[in-house]
């Protein structure tokens, strides 16, 4: 989450200007805050994780979202965007327009060294108020190392990783396993290791 503007909007207000918006912006308490761009890692990251679910899900029925399909969080107000968002049961949208869900069961964030902090922390705990949703992923862009946190059937969530990019991570919500060296294909590790951030990403 980038910078917010000082001016105060409704939630409809925002939804209007980002509808005709050239670029994206997350909302939360009347503020508008702009995202920043993502790197090459990243987006290859995103694109093989829709390849490989759209793969292992291909029978289901699920619907998978990549980038610009906005998730509101109606217990807080916070509009943002996933990565990548799944849901298996009949989507539910906003309004009409078919461009902000409801009720993801799985989302999926690839982790910068700017928004790193923002999405283990706040983002995270703002996913886990959607009543439906049962995995939030996150996946590093900087070396192998998948987390799963999965929400169990008493409430409690429950963490799994994998960094050993030879071997393959369970995706508990849905019973599928995938390679990481599917979710990494094409990716190029660099061998800096971003700092651990102290503070919200700006």
């Amino acid at each position: 989450m980038s910078t917010a503007e000082k001016r105060k909007y409704s939630a409809l207000e925002y939804l209007e200007r980002e509808r005709a918006a050239q670029t994206r912006s997350e909302y939360y308490q009347g503020e508008v805050f702009s995202m920043a761009g993502a790197s090459r890692e990243h987006n290859l990251i995103v694109t093989n994780c829709v390849g490989e679910f759209r793969n292992a899900l291909r029978e289901r029925g699920c619907e998978i979202y990549s980038n610009d399909m906005r998730v509101k969080i109606a217990q807080s107000g916070l509009h943002t965007y996933p990565d990548v968002a799944i849901v298996c049961d009949q989507p539910r949208f906003e309004d009409d327009q078919f461009d902000t869900l409801l009720n993801p069961l799985l989302v999926i964030e690839v982790l910068s060294e700017s928004t790193e902090k923002y999405d283990r922390g706040f983002k995270s705990a703002q996913y886990r108020l959607i009543p439906g949703l049962r995995e939030i992923v996150l996946i590093s862009q900087y070396g192998p190392g998948v987390e799963c946190l999965a929400k169990q059937e008493n409430g409690l969530w429950i963490l799994r990783e994998q960094r050993d990019i030879d071997q393959a991570i369970f995706f508990e919500s849905l019973q599928i396993t995938i390679a990481l060296r599917e979710l990494y294909s094409q990716v190029v590790f660099t061998s800096r290791i971003p700092p651990l951030l102290d503070h919200p990403p700006h």
